[in-house]
């Protein structure tokens, strides 16, 4: 190493100690006494406050009227403000950094500038921290290895030839989109389109998080989202994949200054290209309705594509997939299995099939059989199960409660599996729990929304009618939220219910809670015997719960 670089070094080392030297004896020797809260505002009213500097950290700092300097503790209270001017108290906003640290940014740009050409540890090294780490390649996959949606597909096709021939468009005037916005549950392949697209397209592929713009210095993020571009337009082309661009992309506020940098960079970049530049901004989000509507206009993400769950024959596709490279032994049915995983996405039946696997290898087996299946599919829905120790009073109060959810699930909405109930408490904290599958529907009646509230309240229901209105238990806690969720929905999304939401969506709680008791109190014989059985036997399975039911009511 060269004596100059060596030089540099010491001297950056020397003045960053020297400022730590000067912040901590400066601390020590300006430590102002602190006010307790109560006294500070004695002090304010008797008229000894001069004046107040406030800030965002956790402390105001006070100056008396005799010229002392105090803190004390920051309330953050809304009418802080307007009660210390109604006192007559002068009142500034601390907006800059505190000296101290001012003093050692300062330190830091002294130390940078000596650094500078001393090799990793000067201008390139902060250069690698403020870029994004992307993949640029060129991806070998294209449309014809996703399993999607037709719909889905089709918009995506559209898009590539913008990416392929840009001037075929501009000739006639037509604007190519710059940026597409994915949107839909988590799991269903968002990643996996746009990389398609660029494979299609044969451009190469840039994928990001949004969470990698985001950081503690603010600046930071709006120069990785720059040197992103920059690199596009270097490549000639290509498709920036923005991932969970929410971290950067929510409604504004006025309280993340590094995120709004980041963000109208983003903006800026994207009103900075034309379609000839090959470039195609692709975000994905599972919420469209959180995403800031800057980004939503015309010239921004202005194309907007769904990519929703998949329905039985995709499902089966995606099993068959994930099955390809895996032992399934000839018992196991991958039409079954895709009509009972109705919503699931594909991430979830990847997960599933991968839990079933383990499962098979922790027994030994050399093959997948349909036990795994079973025992992995129940543990997505509800979790391993965890055989506790329970009284024989718990363990009858809990066979009638899943009892309950079966009758009403059986009486109420036909279409519906009811799989599998047990009475074994789960790894999620279920005592117990009733799996029943409903069929792929895309729309939504009133009567199906209260009948599925009332399947939901159909435990609590049960443990009244067994134990009485004082003798019902907590194991209903989860059951409740969800009918509350789709009451809330049906009010305030859907205005399925009458006057104001609130109201309307207590009434459609009520409503469903009245159907199930009804439900129920016409069959109390099947709840009867299929409470006993499930007692009895702890787990039964489909045609268990079938034969039960079907007896007289």
């Amino acid at each position: 190493m060269k004596k100059g670089r060596l030089w540099r070094r010491a001297a950056a080392f020397a003045v960053i100690g020297a400022a730590l030297l000067v912040w901590y004896v400066r601390g020590q020797a300006e430590a102002p006494r602190v006010l307790d809260y109560a006294e500070f505002w004695r002090m304010a009213e008797d008229g000894e406050i001069e004046a107040v500097s406030l800030g965002e950290g956790e402390n105001w700092r006070v100056k008396t009227t005799e010229g002392e300097t105090a803190l004390t503790p920051n309330p953050r209270a809304e009418d802080g403000k307007e009660r210390l001017l109604r006192l007559g108290i002068r009142v500034t906003e601390e907006r800059n950094a505190a000296p101290g640290l001012l003093l050692l940014l300062l330190a830091g740009a002294a130390a940078f500038a000596l650094l500078r050409g001393s090799g990793a540890g000067g201008a390139a090294g902060l250069a690698k921290y403020a870029a994004v780490q992307t993949d640029r390649t060129i991806p070998e996959i294209t449309f014809r290895d996703v399993i999607a949606s037709p719909e889905t597909l089709e918009g995506m096709r559209d898009l590539v030839g913008f990416l392929r021939s840009p001037g075929a468009y501009a000739r006639l005037g037509a604007r190519p989109p710059r940026g597409v916005m994915l949107y839909g549950p988590p799991g269903t392949g968002k990643t996996m389109l746009a990389r398609a697209l660029a494979g299609e397209a044969k451009a190469p592929f840039f994928a990001v998080s949004g969470a990698d713009f985001v950081q503690v210095y603010v600046g930071v993020g709006a120069s990785r989202v720059r040197e992103l571009f920059r690199k596009a337009r270097k490549a000639g082309g290509g498709v920036i994949f923005i991932d969970e661009i929410d971290a950067i992309g929510k409604k504004r506020d006025s309280g993340n200054d590094e995120r709004e940098q980041t963000l109208n960079a983003l903006l800026t970049e994207m009103s900075g290209f034309s379609g000839l530049d090959r470039i195609m901004v692709v975000a994905a989000t599972n919420r469209l309705d959180t995403i800031d509507a800057a980004l939503l206009r015309e010239g921004r993400f202005d194309r907007h594509i769904e990519v929703g769950l998949p329905d039985a024959a995709q499902r089966l596709e995606i099993l068959r997939v994930h099955t390809r490279n895996k032992p399934v032994a000839r018992g196991v049915s991958l039409p079954d299995l895709a009509a009972q995983t109705a919503l699931f996405s594909g991430a979830q039946l990847e997960a599933l099939l991968n839990e079933a696997a383990i499962r098979a290898a922790r027994r030994g087996a050399d093959e997948i059989g349909p036990g795994d299946i079973e025992k992995a599919f129940c543990a997505a829905a509800a979790g391993d199960e965890r055989p506790t120790p329970m009284t024989a009073e718990e363990k009858a109060v809990t066979a009638w409660h899943e009892a309950g959810h079966a009758v009403v699930t059986h009486a109420l909405l036909p279409e519906d599996r009811i799989a599998y109930l047990t009475v074994i408490p789960s790894s999620r904290g279920a005592a117990g729990y009733t799996l029943s599958i409903q069929p792929d529907r895309l729309l939504h009646t009133r009567r199906e929304l209260i009948a599925r509230i009332a399947q939901a309240l159909g435990g609590r229901a049960a443990e009244e009618m067994l134990l009485g209105r004082d003798g019902v238990t907590t194991g209903a806690a989860g059951d409740l939220q969800r009918a509350r969720q789709i009451a809330s929905a049906m009010a305030e999304e859907w205005d399925m219910g009458e006057g104001d939401p609130r109201e309307a969506g207590r009434a459609i709680l009520e409503e469903g809670f009245a159907a199930a008791r009804a439900c129920l109190a016409q069959r109390k014989n099947a709840l009867a015997r299929l409470a006993e059985a499930l007692e009895e036997k702890e787990t039964l399975r489909e045609g268990e719960i079938l034969e039960a039911l079907e007896g007289e009511n």
